[in-house]
């Protein structure tokens, strides 16, 4: 039989026009276990009600898939990477992995890293990884602007304002990359404050499923790298 929270997750994916396989499904539930096992003794998350996890982390988290690929497969015609190559993610301040872990499970086809500064989230990464077999994700113990490597995509969720998340990660960036920031209301005081150079190309508003609040993604993009 069906347990509740499957079948909200299930109405969910839906509502968000979202197409998983009753195996990313199991992966998304059995994340979120972990989740709560590890939350019992390191404290990733402040909420612990499995439902309001649901809403709250999960489909929050998925409510960007669906933007993702299609930004994705516009930047693959634009020839920001080559046909059949791996996509690159790093997804700044990821704590419990949240948007990165759940990108992981639902794009498999995206090399997610999630960066962190705390030592037993990264682990905690680490062990979602080996748990659920994703090899396309890997938790990263480090200070974003220590890091060398560059992505497609760097993304962060409630992880800093805009002009500190761009200044901290530009280094990052590839060199057509582009930066995906997940926002509750409109940041417009931010966006004001973004260094000289980058640009915000697309606002995207999204509607979480069981979630009464406002959400969007912000796109954004830098003509000078350093």
């Amino acid at each position: 039989m069906t347990k509740p929270l499957e079948l909200e997750l299930r109405a969910g994916i839906r509502a968000l026009g979202l197409d998983l396989s009753d195996a990313q499904v199991a992966q998304l539930l059995a994340y979120q276990d972990l989740i709560q096992k590890w939350t019992k003794v390191y404290n990733l998350t402040a909420v612990r009600d499995p439902a309001e996890m649901l809403t709250h982390h999960l489909l929050d988290s998925l409510a960007v898939v669906l933007p993702l690929q299609k930004q994705l497969t516009a930047m693959r015609a634009a020839g920001a990477f080559a046909v059949g190559a791996p996509v690159r993610l790093l997804d700044v301040g990821s704590g419990a992995g949240l948007p990165g872990a759940v990108i992981a499970i639902c794009c498999p086809q995206v090399n997610v890293h999630c960066v962190d500064t705390v030592a037993k989230k990264a682990a905690f990464i680490q062990q979602v990884a080996v748990s659920l077999r994703l090899p396309n994700l890997r938790g990263i113990h480090a200070r974003v602007e220590n890091l060398t490597d560059t992505y497609d995509v760097v993304s962060s969720r409630a992880f800093a304002s805009l002009p500190d998340f761009v200044t901290w990660s530009l280094k990052c960036l590839a060199e057509q990359g582009v930066w995906m920031a997940m926002k509750g209301k409109h940041p417009a005081d931010e966006i004001a404050a973004l260094p000289a150079g980058v640009e915000v190309f697309h606002v995207e508003p999204l509607v979480v499923p069981g979630l009464d609040a406002e959400r969007c993604i912000l796109w954004l993009r830098s003509g000078v790298l350093v």
